[in-house]
């Protein structure tokens, strides 16, 4: 008897694109909504019904998950994780999408290397720091950072 793994291949599939999308490969895009202008870094996974907003960057090895709309002229650095399962009752939903939250993302928002966003509301006009942890709404603009994610200042 062979052990043969299941193989499954990088792919775009089932994608809406804007005009002007670049794409760097290897990615995992389905079922999702890529607007003009976006640059997707390689290694990035945007799932199903995911929308991304025009002239938005996406670097590489970010995962973004269902139920995350993003919006436009924003930059996602490397390693970005987007959350939306909170093990509300104890444990992993186990793709029981009932069980799962949202994540909006404004437009002109920054999110640094490697933060974790949780299923929040982030307002226009923000940066998040590298490594950050996003745990809460962010309604006012500004430049937030830390674990969990604090406000710091505001933008000039």
């Amino acid at each position: 008897m062979e052990n043969s793994p299941k193989v499954y291949k990088s792919t775009v599939r089932d994608v809406s694109f804007g005009t002007n999308v670049t794409i760097v490969e290897p990615v995992n895009l389905y079922e999702c909504q890529i607007s003009t202008g976006c640059f997707i870094g390689p290694f990035v996974e945007i799932q199903k019904g995911v929308v991304i907003g025009v002239n938005t960057k996406i670097q590489s090895h970010t995962f973004v998950c269902e139920l995350v709309k993003i919006g436009s002229d924003c930059f996602i650095g490397h390693g970005v994780m987007f959350i939306n399962d909170l093990f509300k009752e104890g444990g992993p939903a186990n793709g029981d999408v009932t069980k799962w939250a949202k994540t909006t993302i404004g437009d002109n928002v920054s999110l640094g290397s490697n933060s974790t966003i949780l299923p929040v509301n982030i307002c226009s006009n923000v940066v998040i720091g590298a490594g950050s942890v996003v745990t809460r709404d962010i309604i006012e603009p500004g430049v937030y950072a830390g674990n969990p994610a604090r406000f710091k200042r505001k933008i000039k």
